[in-house]
């Protein structure tokens, strides 16, 4: 019974990689300069980014991919561990390469996580670890211009996407000027919860780094100790030049990252 059981999973699983590629149209150019497996990674990839695949689906293996595509399985390999190298891709013993979900990708501009999330089609959703008054450090006291040692609510998050971790964010909020109520945290951003306020966002400093994570962090976030992480600190300020928030989040950089645009200066 174990052994048929067996064989209509792997035939299942079969079927389902098959149909997921179906509506792939692979056009490999055999005479172009561009290796095969980067014309195969690209195109993979693109299928991602548009949701064509989506995350969940079966590629199969790479025996099966390349007889299909009519490469040879070093093609195939290569191009499957570019994208495993990038996150978009896993392979799951017993079942084949697997579609994970694709990294965030975040202008650099004055939005919330929340908001770029959601925007991406990315269902943000938000574990609120810790929500109380606290005095002010040096350091929040500085970033928020305030006297050190007055009330700021302090706010640490989890943002996750599709039940994964993505980010750990903490914030300050001086005292007195937002309801933080943690019900609403967990179902909307804090800059959307500053906009139904009457506060009105306009600037903010902000510095990007990345760091390794520690013990504690890799393990909220799902990461192996010392795993690269992005980090971000941010001093926002409303219409009037006061500062309003100041936050200090790390980024999974396996399923985050930042965008620029660059001009050139004439």
């Amino acid at each position: 019974m174990a052994r048929v059981s067996t064989h209509r999973t792997a035939g299942s699983t079969r079927a389902s990689a098959a149909a997921t590629l179906a509506g792939i149209d692979f056009a490999l150019d055999r005479s172009s300069p561009v290796p095969l497996y980067y014309q195969l990674a690209q195109q993979l990839e693109s299928a991602i980014q548009r949701d064509v695949l989506s995350p969940g689906s079966l590629l199969g293996n790479e025996v099966e991919l390349a007889g299909r595509l009519g490469l040879s399985r070093p093609t195939v390999r290569q191009a499957i561990q570019t994208l495993v190298d990038k996150g978009l891709l896993v392979r799951r013993r017993g079942v084949g390469t697997q579609v994970v979900h694709s990294q965030v990708k975040r202008p650099l501009e004055l939005s919330s996580l929340y908001d770029d999330l959601e925007t991406a089609g990315q269902s943000p959703t938000t574990q609120v670890l810790h929500n109380e008054v606290e005095p002010a450090s040096p350091e929040v006291a500085a970033a928020l211009g305030i006297a050190e040692g007055s009330g700021v609510h302090r706010v640490d998050r989890l943002r996750l996407t599709h039940g994964q971790p993505v980010a750990a964010l903490c914030n300050y909020i001086p005292e007195g000027l937002l309801d933080v109520d943690t019900a609403r945290l967990e179902s909307t951003g804090l800059y959307r919860m500053m906009r139904a306020a009457g506060i009105t966002l306009h600037s903010a400093r902000q510095s990007v780094g990345a760091r390794s994570a520690t013990q504690e962090e890799a393990e909220r976030l799902h990461e192996p100790a010392g795993a690269a992480l992005l980090t971000m600190r941010r001093t926002a300020y409303d219409d009037t030049g006061r500062a309003v928030e100041y936050g200090t989040h790390i980024y999974r950089a396996s399923r985050y990252a930042f965008e620029f645009q660059l001009l050139v200066r004439s």
